[in-house]
């Protein structure tokens, strides 16, 4: 398929949707307001009809829409100082801190964990292109820990069919608000773009992807109403963790957009996650390799004081 020419045929869980709203349903990558302009430029076609962004679609509708080539500038090195928690010729495992977004994108083009790889590395994978080398998954801004960085497209490949087929396992340690009765538990519903908060994903009754988490307590703190958890992901969509303990009942402690309106003592700077324990099959030896990511020490120093 032409990489600048986006085409579908709108099912009937769409018919009555905005060609808008349709449209950023089904391309996470591109905002709403990028569509509307994309719109405006006459740029989308529905059964070969220009159309506005207020459209509604009706099953069996033909919709494409032309892509213009982005203009992306040079990506440059930086010298940040990497934690590295595992390192050879084909992959390198990063300890990702607070406040570092893991690659580049439109309006932010330095300090990026890409930025610090490229200065580290001479040379990364290149199929997620220029403003992704390496990269084959990532974790949130605030969200702290393990990231597997790949050095070569054998390595990006090998290791993007494990993540495709949930073999790469992967635990988190979270607090969350309030106290959590069992001991462990299942989070197994689908997410989506919230249909009310574009800028959100939410657990949604159609339209989403097939989401599982597992939790464990390792600690109950009835004092301060906080709870000390495991999970592992089975899946991996966008914010997972998050919207699933918000859809319990449960949001991350310091989590500004899925626990609004929550106020605690404690000071996080975003939300209390940590991406902890990685492990995988080496994409060239073969070999089992398990990392673990040490917990930052705003977290540490939160469990001992909650101790």
């Amino acid at each position: 398929m032409d990489e600048n020419l986006f085409e579908c045929v709108v099912t009937d869980e769409y018919e009555g949707y905005r060609i808008d709203k349709l449209i950023s349903e089904l391309i996470d990558s591109f905002s709403r307001s990028y569509i509307k302009k994309l719109i405006d430029d006459k740029k989308v076609f529905c059964n070969d009809k220009n159309v506005k962004a207020s459209y509604v679609v009706s099953e069996n509708d033909v919709i494409k829409m032309e892509i213009p080539p982005l203009e992306v500038p040079e990506i440059l090195p930086q010298d940040i100082p990497l934690d590295i928690i595992y390192e050879d010729r084909d992959v390198l495992v990063v300890n990702k801190p607070k406040d570092m977004v893991v690659h580049p994108a439109p309006g932010h083009y330095k300090d990026t964990l890409v930025n610090a790889v490229m200065f580290h590395c001479k040379n990364l994978s290149g199929i997620n292109g220029v403003l992704r080398p390496g990269i084959v998954h990532r974790i949130d801004k605030d969200t702290t820990g393990s990231v597997i960085i790949c050095k070569n497209d054998t390595a990006h490949r090998e290791i993007a069919a494990q993540l495709k087929e949930h073999s790469i396992d992967r635990i988190y340690h979270a607090i969350c608000y309030g106290i959590i009765k069992e001991d462990e538990g299942d989070v197994d519903a689908p997410i989506g773009r919230s249909p009310s908060d574009r800028k959100k994903m939410a657990v949604v009754s159609k339209g989403g992807k097939e989401a599982f988490t597992h939790y464990r307590v390792l600690k109950r703190f009835e004092q301060d109403n906080l709870t000390y958890i495991e999970c592992k992901l089975k899946t991996g969509r966008t914010h997972q963790i998050r919207v699933h303990m918000a859809h319990i009942g449960h949001p991350l402690l310091g989590d500004e957009v899925y626990a609004p309106g929550r106020k605690s003592k404690f000071k996080t700077n975003g939300q209390c996650l940590h991406a902890k324990t990685l492990s995988f099959v080496h994409p060239v030896s073969g070999d089992y390799i398990e990392t673990d990511a040490p917990l930052p020490a705003y977290f540490q120093h939160l469990l001992d004081v909650l101790k």
